[in-house]
């Protein structure tokens, strides 16, 4: 990697962007929101339930807001997830067709395949927002929490803008390198794990 990439620390160890400048430094600022967005939904989804369980034991009554508590929860970790899946080149790939033509083309078609995975992502992120917009008209509230439901939905366009530009930025990666990516820091190949056991 570049000596001037901007890196971040993960579960891993040193994660560096693979880009340089301003845009590793974008690399490394929407991975760290991906970051706190996971951690923090999974560790508030992990204590709601664990409180919600002892209370139905001691109380004999669970809380009656842990199952919204939880939906939202449930909402924000898939949609900062399909990011996170992008950043660390870990979507589910069909590549047999792939992975049977030489390098230049498969570079090729990783740049493809990133602009209109990116361009997916845009449109969904642009129709997730226009959904947002309809239940904000109709004024529906959640029951035990009392808010205004529109409100979960918000990480919808937010995940799919960050995953919309993780791609975009794969497929600016391939173009600038003369490996082939399938995220800005993952290079396309195999590790042989069982040889490591």
């Amino acid at each position: 990697m570049s000596e001037n990439a901007p890196e971040i620390e993960d579960d891993t160890g040193t994660y560096e962007s693979g880009l340089p400048g301003f845009l590793g430094t974008i690399d490394v600022f929407i991975s760290k929101v991906e970051a706190v967005m996971l951690a923090a939904g999974v560790l508030l989804m992990a204590i709601n339930t664990c409180v919600n369980v002892i209370a139905r034991f001691v109380f004999g009554e669970g809380l009656f807001f842990s199952g919204e508590i939880n939906r939202i929860l449930i909402i924000l970790i898939t949609f900062a997830g399909i990011g996170y899946a992008a950043r660390h080149g870990r979507h589910i790939r069909m590549s047999a067709v792939y992975d049977a033509i030489p390098v230049k083309g498969r570079k090729v078609l990783m740049i493809f395949i990133a602009l209109v995975t990116s361009v997916v992502m845009f449109f969904l992120c642009y129709h997730s927002y226009g959904y947002i917009e309809t239940l904000y008209s109709r004024g529906r509230i959640l029951p035990a929490l009392g808010f205004e439901i529109w409100w979960i939905y918000i990480w919808a366009p937010v995940g799919f803008a960050i995953t919309g530009i993780q791609y975009f930025l794969t497929a600016i990666k391939n173009f600038t390198s003369k490996d082939v990516y399938l995220s800005t820091g993952v290079i396309d190949g195999y590790s042989d794990t069982e040889s490591e056991v």
